[in-house]
């Protein structure tokens, strides 16, 4: 199949690209000397995920437990699930893979540690490992504080079917409103020198704590850099999308995923309309970065890099043209990189993998839509 056999939207992956930046992460993390636990939710694939375990991943990261399941049914068996999991409809689904693949989980209270227990000793011979969370300047899950985690180190420890595995946190917040790359740096060491006091605490208190792990893309150039880290879950850097070339950490060449569109009217010298909208690109506005890329649109159009998407309704794509400029006619394509291509992933069935203008594979988005 070639590119033009595709109908749009399409999600279309440059395999060249995607492969340069999965090895470029695992080098990574080679020279760090941690361990590369790559975050699956950015692209949903069990594919893409074992092409990443193949190039010296560790393991997975994902969001849901449904995303576990999906990547545990397709072969893959050493999965953190970077989430507290909490409630009898969930610990039920928990305890059966458990005993399936090599599972953590995180947790950041007594309650939700208590409920793991009842699950798992009502399963029977199941344990699991688990993370405590610790809150770095997200302001999301974790905990702060060095004695509710040391106090909640202390009950795991006392558990039957719960394996302290280490501590973890997620560095979302160093790219927000960040001004500079000097100032994501400071951010993010600061965070990975928190996790990793937090560790070296417990470990004084008489805990074992192998793991300290760390997770975030923008973050990954430094907070994995820090002494005593021993794990890095980023997820975007397989795709990249306009928030990384925001913040200079990506080109356009470097992503590697657009979505393709059509162009589907022309109704006035500066306007052009797509028939891709919010449902085919998700409805986000571009990170506030500090790269000499700047762009203020809905997604980055390959062709045309001086237009603009300026609105998205469910179904169009809105461009504004600047005078003089040229732009595909109506029925050709252009190829538009998302704003936040995590998101944008999750609301196709597949994506067609493609080399040049050749279709290599179509697979679908197996963990799309798995958000229990």
């Amino acid at each position: 199949m070639k590119r033009q056999d595709l109908d749009t939207p399409a999600l279309i992956v440059d395999a060249v690209t995607m492969n340069r930046n999965i090895e470029r992460m695992q080098r990574a993390a080679v020279d760090f000397g941690v361990r590369l636990r790559p975050h699956t939710k950015t692209h949903k694939s069990p594919e893409i995920a074992k092409l990443q375990v193949a190039a010296g991943a560790a393991g997975i990261t994902v969001a849901k437990l449904g995303e576990a399941q999906v990547m545990a049914d397709a072969g893959l068996d050493d999965i953190l699930i970077a989430n507290q999991i909490v409630g009898p409809l969930k610990l039920r689904r928990l305890a059966e893979l458990a005993g399936r693949v090599r599972l953590a989980v995180l947790v950041d209270s007594r309650e939700g540690v208590l409920q793991l227990e009842q699950a798992l000793g009502e399963a029977g011979n199941v344990a699991v490992d688990v993370l405590i969370e610790v809150d770095t300047g997200k302001g999301r899950c974790g905990l702060g504080d060095l004695e509710g985690i040391a106090d909640l180190a202390d009950r795991i420890e006392r558990s039957a079917v719960l394996r302290l595995r280490g501590v973890e946190t997620h560095e979302g917040h160093v790219p927000a409103g960040a001004g500079s790359a000097d100032q994501m740096r400071e951010r993010a060491e600061t965070a990975g020198r928190r996790v990793e006091e937090i560790a070296v605490a417990l470990r004084a208190r008489g805990h074992d704590v192998p793991e300290v792990s760390v997770g975030s893309t923008p973050a990954a150039p430094w907070t994995a850099r820090i002494s005593g880290i021993t794990e890095m879950r980023p997820g975007t850097y397989v795709f990249n999308d306009v928030n990384q070339i925001a913040i200079a950490q990506a080109t356009p060449a470097d992503c590697a995923l657009s979505v393709l569109a059509s162009v589907i009217s022309r109704p006035a010298p500066d306007r052009a309309v797509l028939d891709a909208g919010s449902k085919s690109l998700f409805c986000e506005p571009a990170r506030r970065g500090f790269a000499l890329i700047e762009y203020d649109g809905f997604g980055y159009i390959r062709e045309a890099p001086a237009a603009r998407i300026v609105g998205l309704n469910e179904e169009h794509a809105i461009v504004r043209l600047p005078a003089g400029s040229e732009f595909p006619g109506i029925g050709e394509r252009v190829e538009v990189i998302p704003n936040h291509v995590c998101p944008a992933v999750n609301l196709h069935d597949e994506l067609a993998l493609v080399d040049g203008d050749e279709v290599v594979e179509i697979w679908p988005i197996a963990a799309r839509g798995k958000v229990r």
